[in-house]
């Protein structure tokens, strides 16, 4: 039976960049030609000091692993653009470096904030702040 498990754990690794690869080229040619949302991107922690009294509870609902937060590709976008980014919506970040990728929106920032997005990372990660990051819908 470990043998068994060995061998599929050693297909499944060999597999997987490749259906990551294939996952990434299929998001580029979808937003191909779109045009994106240009936002500021900042990061937040789950504590109180930056959320509220339940920071391990988003606005959606979703209950954060609070010890490996940045794991569950959260993010948290301003009012404004909540009126298109229902929670649950799948968006791609370009031009943020590390934080470029796939995220799904499961929050939603205080309302003084305009053409914002906050990437939830865990509590020991450096606090960013980009400016003129692409957001597109996916």
């Amino acid at each position: 039976m470990i043998m068994n498990y060995n061998i599929l754990l050693s297909i499944v690794m060999v597999f997987l960049p490749y259906e990551m690869e294939m996952k990434e080229k299929e998001i580029s040619k979808m937003i191909e030609g779109m045009v994106p949302d240009i936002v500021t991107l900042t990061t937040y922690t789950a504590s109180e000091n930056e959320t509220d009294s339940t920071p391990n509870i988003t606005a959606s609902g979703f209950k954060i692993d609070t010890k490996n937060a940045k794991r569950h590709r959260i993010i948290a976008v301003s009012r404004d653009l909540k009126k298109k980014l229902k929670f649950g919506s799948k968006v791609r970040i370009e031009g943020a470096g590390k934080y470029s990728g796939t995220y799904v929106v499961k929050d939603v920032m205080n309302k003084r904030y305009k053409k914002r997005i906050d990437i939830l990372i865990n509590p020991d990660d450096k606090q960013t702040k980009l400016k003129k990051i692409k957001l597109y819908k996916i």
